[in-house]
């Protein structure tokens, strides 16, 4: 089962998070952009588990093109219903895994299992770094940014994509401690600004702790996970 969930959670990630693009988001409520990510969703779950024809597929797609259309038409956009939405694609996932355990033992990639801990790790480099900016940021939606010091263009995504990627890093690597490093690194940096500030301090604050929350979670479900698969084994280098 383990196996099976591994393929499906990495193309839902997949199409969920990169081939998804701010062009199909805006336009959702159409039922043609609904209809092409659910086909997205489809080919994602067919490549991933080597399953061209598996009835199963159809019922996550059809599941999930559900989940969709309640989210979209009903105007769902908080940091709750993202939440809520994601939740729900994972139950849906569990669901199919548990029922068709046997979809990646009987695709065409089951004779290459260094497949399942790699998608694995791709899934939780993207849930870390893209899907936690998404939301960190409806997170921080509701909170007014209008009159807080400007910075770069992006720089303050920028910055959060690049420290959850490195506490998924430093946590799969595990060297936690440097988790640490990174804080102090940012309240140092952050200090001059937030201390003149008390509502840009507080901001900082709740951005940084979501922002670190998201990956230090993120990146012990992926090392439960690889716990769970084969182990990636890299050939021996001979010079």
């Amino acid at each position: 089962m383990i196996e099976t969930f591994t393929a499906l959670f990495f193309a839902h990630v997949l199409a969920d998070f990169v081939l998804q693009t701010g062009y199909m988001v805006r336009r959702k409520r159409s039922p043609a952009v609904l209809a092409l990510h659910t086909a997205i969703v489809l080919i994602t779950a067919q490549a991933a588990t080597g399953q061209i024809a598996a009835p199963e597929l159809l019922l996550l797609a059809g599941v999930h093109l559900l989940t969709d259309a309640v989210k979209t038409y009903g105007n769902f956009n908080s940091f709750s219903a993202f939440m809520a939405d994601q939740a729900a694609h994972l139950l849906a996932l569990v669901a199919i895994a548990a029922y068709a355990p046997g979809l990646w033992s009987t695709g065409a990639w089951a004779a290459t299992p260094a497949a399942l801990p790699l998608m694995a790790l791709a899934a939780g480099v993207i849930v870390a770094t893209r899907a936690g900016g998404f939301a960190v940021g409806l997170l921080m939606a509701g909170y007014s940014a209008d009159d807080l010091p400007e910075g770069l263009p992006h720089g303050g995504q920028l910055i959060g994509l690049l420290e959850r990627g490195l506490v998924f890093l430093l946590v799969l690597v595990d060297q936690p401690a440097g988790i640490g490093f990174l804080i102090a690194a940012k309240s140092i940096l952050r200090f001059d600004t937030a201390s003149k500030d008390q509502k840009a301090s507080e901001y900082v604050i709740i951005g940084t702790l979501a922002s670190f929350g998201w990956a230090l979670i993120t990146a012990y479900g992926c090392a439960w996970l690889l716990s769970a698969l084969p182990a990636l084994a890299f050939a021996p280098f001979n010079p």
